[in-house]
């Protein structure tokens, strides 16, 4: 398991492109046939991929995390971001669509994740995971793609337009801390969240995915007044700190992944920057 520690605004100002790539982003999740994880210092949260291929593959624990299995005392949110695939949960399986996600709480001992039709149309799962200590156990719920609580967000004037699917938060799928979910945005629209935000409660990181080999997304982070950008390409995850904004423009339309973890578990919490306020 990669390590990435905890940064400070202070820092940012400092840093050239290679850097910045090293400390955020997080590269080739996803490799054939094993789970591939990076712990973050910020708020303890790990991030994983996994593509099953020609095997089913068991989510190992790691000894950065100090635990006998990998949910002794954490929870995750795992979001299915390619074809179809089951995660088996101690004994009971779950059909995960492209987008689905499914909630594992505290205490699950075996989770086994497996491609439906690995050398189909869709092509084998990748399955994306998104970690956090936990101090109580609830239960594994699946949420399909499409399902939760779907908000229409945005305006296509302002390039924006995008429906957000809220799977694991306050008022859903119950959790200890880890808050999920998934937003698509809609034909001509290239911007996700705007205008940019920070939450000095949560950490969050994207996952941006079904975004074309060749195009990419223009992310900013880092202080709004001190913002830097990473271009990030398919199924290329990216850390923000509690600190800083998060906010991107594609070159083509995609869909991302969002997570959540920290102090508190309101989505709206967040202060808004106006673009013509950042720098």
């Amino acid at each position: 398991m990669e390590q990435r520690y905890a940064t400070s605004p202070e820092q940012i100002p400092g840093m050239g492109t290679a850097e910045l790539r090293e400390r955020y982003l997080v590269p080739a999740l996803f490799a054939d046939d094993e789970a591939r994880a990076v712990y973050t210092h910020h708020d303890r949260v790990v991030l994983a991929g996994v593509r099953p291929v020609s095997t089913t593959v068991e989510l190992p624990t790691f000894p950065e995390i100090r635990s006998e299995y990998f949910f002794e005392h954490r929870e995750a949110g795992i979001v299915n971001v390619g074809g179809p695939g089951t995660v088996a949960v101690d004994g009971t399986s779950y059909e995960l669509a492209h987008g689905s996600c499914l909630y594992v709480g505290r205490g699950a001992r075996e989770v086994l994740l497996s491609s439906t039709d690995a050398g189909g149309e869709q092509g084998p799962a990748r399955f994306y995971l998104v970690s956090a200590p936990a101090h109580t156990a609830y239960p594994t719920t699946l949420v399909k793609a499409g399902e939760g609580t779907v908000r229409e967000l945005g305006d296509p004037l302002t390039s924006n337009r995008r429906t957000l699917n809220q799977y694991i938060h306050e008022n859903g799928v119950r959790s200890c801390q880890v808050v999920m979910g998934v937003t698509t945005l809609h034909p001509g629209s290239m911007w996700n969240t705007m205008p940019a935000h920070t939450h000095d409660r949560r950490m969050e990181a994207y996952l941006y995915f079904d975004l074309p080999a060749d195009a990419r997304v223009v992310h900013l982070m880092g202080r709004p007044d001190e913002t830097r950008h990473l271009l990030i390409g398919n199924e290329e995850a990216v850390i923000s700190p509690s600190w800083s904004v998060h906010s991107g423009v594609g070159t083509a339309a995609y869909s991302f992944v969002w997570a959540m973890a920290g102090e508190n578990q309101s989505f709206d919490d967040m202060d808004g920057f106006p673009i013509s306020e950042m720098r």
